[in-house]
């Protein structure tokens, strides 16, 4: 199977220093291709070809969908990325967007799951989120964190720097640098071919929950809500760690 454009090299000193006693992280594999079946720093990769997840997929509570979609892979042309965090954002969420109504930022979280919503942070860092729930609703789930899988060269120069560490894309800002894509790109359908996909993909074997990130503005109940999930054993997860822990 080919998932995205030439498979991306990594060199083997992690490897060799792991075996070593040291705690320097692996990145994953280059490519799907390579290692079907295996898992690689927490990272199960498919024995069978990804395919394009379907609407209905989406057409759930964030709450559910957020940790459905770890493990999933995001292709946009020679890009792939495996999903590993993610924040999930609910209807009457007081950090939620949704909680502004309906505007012409907003509109999309309100349309039918399976859809991209994508915003600005601070003017500056392309937030990547995915609308769940039926129409209406006003859900979504933060693509936090991913690991790259394929076409390393183009996420290294859209992201300004050569990295084979976390650091490349462990960020909701980074991951949105990586794919290239702008706030053009929100209400773009996430099931239909071409363009930016959602792949199917192995579920993780475990996961870790938490609060979320940087929404001190919220109500306190939702402040310490555990809707902030990633995959365990994996080094490609935003700061801060201290706060995940096993469900």
């Amino acid at each position: 199977m080919t998932v995205g454009g030439s498979p991306a090299r990594f060199k083997r000193t992690a490897r060799r220093n792991r075996r070593n006693g040291d705690s320097i992280p692996r990145p994953p594999p280059a490519a799907p291709e390579e290692a079907a079946g295996c898992s690689v720093d927490g990272l199960r990769l498919p024995s069978e070809p990804a395919a394009i997840l379907p609407k209905d997929f989406f057409l759930v509570d964030s709450l559910e969908l957020a940790p459905r979609l770890l493990g999933k892979f995001l292709r946009r042309d020679e890009v792939v990325l495996q999903i590993t965090e993610v924040e999930a954002y609910r209807p009457n969420d007081s950090a939620c967007h949704g909680r502004f109504g309906i505007t012409s930022r907003t509109a999309p979280v309100f349309g039918p799951g399976g859809h991209a919503y994508v915003y600005l942070c601070y003017g500056l860092h392309t937030m990547l989120n995915v609308v769940a729930d039926k129409e209406g609703v006003g859900a979504a789930v933060l693509i936090r964190s991913c690991a790259p899988i394929s076409g390393l060269g183009t996420i290294e120069e859209r992201r300004g720097r050569k990295a084979e560490k976390p650091v490349l894309l462990t960020g909701p800002g980074k991951v949105g640098q990586a794919l290239g894509i702008t706030t053009a790109w929100s209400n773009h359908p996430l099931y239909t071919r071409g363009g930016l996909e959602v792949l199917d993909g192995p579920a993780p074997e475990k996961i870790l929950v938490g609060p979320r990130v940087g929404i001190q503005y919220a109500l306190p109940e939702h402040i310490t809500a555990p809707w902030r999930f990633a995959i365990a054993g994996t080094p490609w997860i935003s700061a801060p760690k201290n706060t995940l822990h096993p469900p």
